[in-house]
């Protein structure tokens, strides 16, 4: 029950690897805020508590603003939000940059500023959690937009990492590289061996620990968390 009586933003929280994090965070304790967009949310059961604010567009300034209002003081935020798309640097446009640019990294600014608003009014210090991607350390072919987007989020993460050190927000990243989703095993030939893949859960509870209480010292930390893949 590490995050008993802790409120916490979860960005992305009706994806595959946000939905992971909201029902462990539920299941120690929380009392989650989860920012919606399209997909609903699901009802979790356990001793904490979710809520559903729904229509916020997280590259929109003034939505997210308004959400982390409603949230109120916090303890944690964590952000799994985000967006995927690749193709050789030929064939990617100006419109195709800016969606993985705003997808990736202005969601993660826009969060991170709202968020450290709202863990100050609590007065405790807090937590943040980003997520970015493997190809922003080791770079794939066909993947710069969405490489450079999560690089801008890793930048981010130190940058805070520094800046917030003396008032005990800690802030930190994890590096997935592919996780075992159905989505992205639909992607890839049935003979794969998808073992090799993190699961979403091992991912989310790495995610929790950057998060907790019990993380008294890790900050400016980019977290691989890749299995065997």
């Amino acid at each position: 029950m590490r995050f008993q009586n802790r409120k916490v933003v979860v960005t992305g929280g009706t994806g595959a690897l946000g939905a992971a994090v909201v029902e462990l965070l539920v299941q120690e304790g929380a009392e989650v805020w989860v920012p919606v967009h399209g997909r609903k949310g699901a009802p979790v059961a356990g001793p904490g508590k979710v809520e559903f604010v729904e229509g916020v567009d997280l590259s929109d300034e003034a939505a997210v603003s308004a959400f982390y209002q409603k949230a109120g003081p916090l303890w944690a935020s964590i952000h799994t939000a985000g967006g995927f798309s690749m193709s050789p640097i030929a064939e990617t446009s100006k419109a195709d940059f800016q969606k993985m640019f705003d997808s990736n990294a202005l969601t993660a600014f826009l969060c991170c500023r709202e968020a450290v608003k709202q863990i100050r009014a609590a007065g405790i210090g807090g937590r943040i959690v980003n997520v970015t991607a493997k190809p922003a350390l080791h770079p794939v072919e066909g993947m710069t937009a969405y490489s450079v987007s999560k690089a801008a989020v890793l930048s981010l993460t130190l940058s805070l990492a520094e800046e917030l050190s003396r008032e005990s927000i800690w802030v930190n990243a994890v590096v997935p590289s592919i996780m075992d989703t159905p989505q992205n095993r639909a992607s890839f030939p049935s003979k794969t061996d998808f073992s090799q893949w993190p699961s979403v859960a091992d991912v989310a509870a790495t995610l929790l620990f950057l998060a907790s209480v019990d993380n008294r010292v890790t900050r400016g930390a980019a977290v691989p968390v890749y299995g065997k893949s």
